[in-house]
């Protein structure tokens, strides 16, 4: 279980910050080298970031600055904290991280999809194993918008959107399936839960096998 790195993806309101919250509370009961994250954030000035970005509805941007702005947080979370962990035997569970990049941003503009991927490629920390919690997009935002956060600017542009969002996260779950394991979101939590650690030791038991 050494230098894992999990990462949790889907729209907002799918229940990715829950799954990972349960699988970082089960893996601690096992190994207590184990730390949860989360992106935009993780570190004081990914989380500066954060506020920009999440909280302050700051629509004058363009697609590739927001890129820019994520992937500078990026880079801060991995340099900081994401790599110092797994050098240390840590498995590390991150609620969103590369992909969440690709599809936000990457679906409304070509140009900001290549910049993110030149960019992380100079960061470079792919993750073992991706959770994709798939739920329908209007179930999703409802529960999304209930929580009144005040870091609604995505839910914000409404189901089409999130109808997209959906759309291309299970394409890049098609294109990358050894990584990415789309898991049904509308199940019952702990059903849910179970998938996911399924899916881990599964994973754990195939690595020591090879």
């Amino acid at each position: 279980m050494k230098n894992l790195f999990i990462t949790f993806e889907g729209i907002d309101g799918c229940g990715k910050s829950t799954q990972a919250k349960i699988l970082h509370e089960k893996l601690s009961e096992i190994d207590s080298t184990t730390l949860l994250t989360e992106e935009p954030g993780g570190t004081q000035g990914a989380n500066e970031i954060r506020k920009l970005l999440l909280r302050e509805n700051n629509f004058s941007w363009s697609v590739e600055t927001e890129v820019l702005l994520f992937m500078a947080a990026r880079n801060d979370h991995v340099e900081k904290k994401i790599k110092p962990a797994l050098e240390k035997g840590y498995t590390v569970i991150c609620d969103r991280f590369i992909d969440s990049t690709l599809v936000y941003q990457g679906m409304r503009s070509d140009l900001a999809r290549k910049l993110c991927l030149s960019l992380y490629h100079l960061i470079g920390r792919e993750p073992n194993l991706t959770f994709l919690i798939d739920m329908k997009p209007q179930k999703a935002l409802d529960r999304a918008l209930s929580r009144k956060n005040k870091e609604d600017r995505f839910e914000n542009y409404g189901v089409p959107f999130q109808i997209k969002l959906r759309d291309t996260f299970l394409r890049l779950a098609e294109e990358t399936p050894k990584r990415i394991i789309v898991i049904e979101g509308d199940n019952d939590k702990n059903q849910i839960a179970n998938d996911v650690f399924s899916h881990v030791q599964k994973y754990i038991i195939n690595k020591i096998s090879n």
